[in-house]
């Protein structure tokens, strides 16, 4: 692989005028193509194999047109103080606006009259207006929408408080200043890593360039493939973070090559082959990890997974092409005047007298302290994950939403007025069809949920056929609480009772069951995707490193990263702490996805670290440096880098901390904090401990193992040996130095 990767760097070198325009073209088409592509929406919401879904799929086969996935609409009003909604006055109002939402659009399924529907407060200071419509929200048009606030804006002219709750309103996520917060704090690490700004600045471009194919991809097929508004900020996310790494690896070794005198094509070529070897390598571990979320089989994650994966691998292959091109068009420029100047002054002789670098000092730090080094580590992140035992699971209902908006305003005038069970109505369907007595057993059915102890439980509707019947319930707890869980399975199992006695069979459904059953889906998936991501680790690492304890150190590491990333997530998030930092106005269950995204995305970027740190190690120890030594001359080399990569995707992804939507919030501030462990607590300092504790053993493999794996050349010795070959100098492209001239700049 390093052989043709050193051939790729060359021939894109040469030709670099021909590949910018091939990329600058696929940038224009690309954003042609989300230009001319209508808004991206919400995508559709299915959960295959659940009981929510299996009853939404009944009532949509056993009645048609109840479009029981249609999205809903709550215009919520509040009567001044002293006053009550069924006052003449405030009643005549109200009665005006259903009527006007009636004949707002041609999608709404019903609108119900609170007087009729009994859809008033007990104290008669909240009633709330319910429509139903014929579409699901990402079908909804923009003149329902615009009606629908319409109406809004002209009850707000009254003196009551009107609100607009539900999914038919949807707010569009925003990041806010502190994305690009994020991009700018990458731009000064990268200008204080290479003292250059034209070198500090193709990392950026480069990674924007393949940002912006990837999400203009995105935007131009969303509606096509269903593709959520979420998905491109996700994409973005990941696809920032690891585009400027993995050209800041790239760029990192050409200058280094440069460093030690070899011709401009020569020094592209031979960084493509050995630092873009490493990057097809780390590219390939986040593909994977990423479409691997498709054997969770939710629809929507499969579908997040596959657009930031397809992000990812547009990043690796402008690393490998991009970047060397625009090497070309910097020259000598990429070093920087003041590493120009001392490389024209200094000898090779004054490098062996440099002061050691903060990589080497630490090294050596923990080689004299592994023991206390390891256990400080190990201990610290152990604390740290103690919370995530307490994690629980969810997905976020309007009260998630930030307190100025619409949305939340309602929810919380809904739960003052009639109890927080409002926001989140159970809707019970039972199959009478092999029942002897339908109604019979609906109306125990009733009963049974009756006896649960719940707010309110609605008379039974039969569709036309008298094979179905649907029933809603009113919980005591808000949607997303422990207590509103328990009551969906409380009637779940009472229908077991049911079906046996009665041959009906009962079902529980709605959005706020479906979340329930989501994150149950989750959960299940959460501890066998984590085993096949940390087998994949140990097998993919034991074909670069030839080792059999070095893969098995790193999956360990890995693990104990993601379980303390939880730790941070769930005592923020879930317990509260810090959480007005970082924007939590409303602590409650984990992010349902999150858990299972952050395994995939930090099990990629774990690699990252991985690769490019240990390979340094084993080179220099294949080479004949002694096991302690190697540790230090990987430090050396890669330390200085990888920090400067970690301080970047942690920028990248914190920026999006600021986004309004608790899912983007959530997995930003998780990867963030993912990261920091994993780079600076089990890379830089739990790795080298056990590595200084195994001295050679770290480096076993059985021979009957060495003979069966392929070598995938990752470090590039075949190249260095052909390269020796051809030149007849001992000098080859694995062992140059790349911190001898940043030590300069």
């Amino acid at each position: 692989m390093a052989t043709f990767l050193y051939k790729l760097g060359r021939l894109t070198f040469r030709r670099r005028r021909f590949v910018a325009l091939i990329w600058v073209a696929l940038l224009a088409l690309a954003g042609f193509g989300a230009a001319s592509a209508s808004t991206a929406t919400s995508s559709s919401f299915s959960i295959p194999g659940t009981e929510a879904q299996r009853a939404f799929d009944l009532l949509e086969q056993r009645n048609p047109g109840s479009s029981a996935d249609g999205a809903t609409a709550r215009v919520v009003f509040k009567a001044p103080s002293g006053e009550k909604v069924t006052d003449a006055d405030n009643k005549r109002e109200i009665t005006g606006f259903v009527k006007e939402l009636q004949s707002g659009s041609d999608q709404i399924a019903s609108v119900a009259d609170p007087f009729q529907a009994q859809a008033v407060s007990q104290d008669g200071s909240t009633a709330y207006i319910s429509v139903a419509y014929k579409v699901n929200s990402m079908e909804l048009t923009d003149a329902t929408r615009d009606a629908l606030e319409g109406v809004g804006k002209d009850a707000q002219k009254s003196d009551m408080k009107v609100e607009i709750g539900g999914d038919a309103l949807q707010v569009m996520p925003h990041s806010g200043a502190a994305e690009i917060i994020g991009v700018g704090i990458a731009a000064v690490v990268l200008v204080i890593t290479f003292g250059s700004l034209i070198a500090a600045g193709l990392p950026l471009v480069t990674a924007l360039i393949g940002v912006g194919i990837g999400v203009s991809l995105i935007t131009a097929l969303a509606n096509v493939l269903d593709l959520g508004s979420t998905t491109s900020t996700l994409a973005m996310m990941i696809g920032l973070a690891v585009g400027i790494d993995y050209a800041l690896f790239i760029v990192s070794r050409y200058r280094a090559e440069l460093a030690e005198g070899k011709e401009r094509e020569e020094a592209a070529g031979r960084a493509v082959g050995t630092a873009g070897s490493a990057v097809v390598f780390a590219g390939l571990t986040v593909v994977i990890a990423l479409v691997g979320l498709a054997v969770v089989n939710i629809p929507m994650l499969t579908k997040m997974g596959f657009a930031a994966a397809g992000t990812v691998a547009i990043a690796v292959v402008i690393a490998l092409t991009l970047v060397p091109a625009l090497l070309g068009f910097a020259g000598k420029r990429v070093m920087g005047r003041k590493a120009r100047r001392a490389a024209e002054s200094a000898g090779k002789a004054d490098l062996g007298k440099a002061k050691p670098n903060m990589g080497t000092r630490w090294a050596r730090f923990v080689l004299r302290k592994p023991v206390w080094v390891m256990l400080v580590g190990v201990l610290g992140l152990g604390v740290i994950a103690v919370p995530a035992a307490s994690l629980e699971m969810g997905l976020p209902d309007d009260g998630a939403q930030p307190k100025s908006t619409t949305q939340r305003q309602a929810y919380d005038m809904l739960s003052e007025g009639f109890g927080p069970g409002f926001n989140g109505p159970l809707v019970t369907v039972v199959d009478t069809k092999n029942s002897a007595d339908g109604e019979a057993a609906v109306a125990r059915v009733s009963e049974e949920i009756k006896s649960i102890g719940v707010v309110a439980v609605a008379p039974a509707e039969f569709n036309k056929a008298g094979d179905t019947a649907t029933i809603v319930v009113i919980p005591k707890d808000r949607p997303s609480s422990v207590e509103t869980e328990n009551v969906v399975h409380a009637i779940r199992d009472a229908g077991e009772g049911v079906k046996a006695d009665t041959g009906a069979e009962v079902l529980v459904t709605g959005a706020t069951a479906m979340n329930i059953d989501f994150s149950q889906k989750m959960n299940d998936a959460l501890l066998p995707y984590l085993a096949l991501v940390v087998g994949l680790a140990f097998l993919l690492l034991m074909l670069v490193f030839r080792s059999v304890l070095v893969p098995l150190k790193a999956a360990l590491g890995f693990l104990l990263s993601v379980v303390a990333a939880l730790g941070a997530v769930v005592a923020v998030f879930q317990w509260g702490w810090l959480g007005s930092l970082f924007g939590v106005e409303q602590t409650g269950p984990i992010m349902s996805m999150m858990p299972i995204f952050m395994v995939g995305v930090v099990f990629g970027l774990a690699m990252d670290y991985e690769v490019f740190l240990v390979t340094r190690m084993r080179e220099a120890f294949v080479h004949g440096e002694s096991p302690g030594q190697a540790i230090v001359t990987g430090f050396k080399h890669g330390a200085r880098v990888v920090t400067a990569a970690a301080v970047i995707m942690m920028a990248v992804f914190a920026g999006f901390i600021g986004s309004s939507e608790q899912m983007v919030k959530m997995i930003g501030f998780s990867l963030a904090v993912a990261v920091f462990f994993d780079a600076f607590v089990v890379r830089m300092a739990i790795v080298p401990a056990v590595l200084a504790l195994l001295g050679k053993r770290a480096w076993w493999l059985p021979r009957w193992l060495d003979r069966v794996l392929p070598n995938v050349d990752v470090e590039g010795e075949k190249l260095q040996k052909q390269l020796t070959d051809e030149s007849g100098s001992p000098q080859g492209p694995g062992e140059g130095d790349s911190d001898r001239e940043l030590a300069r700049v």
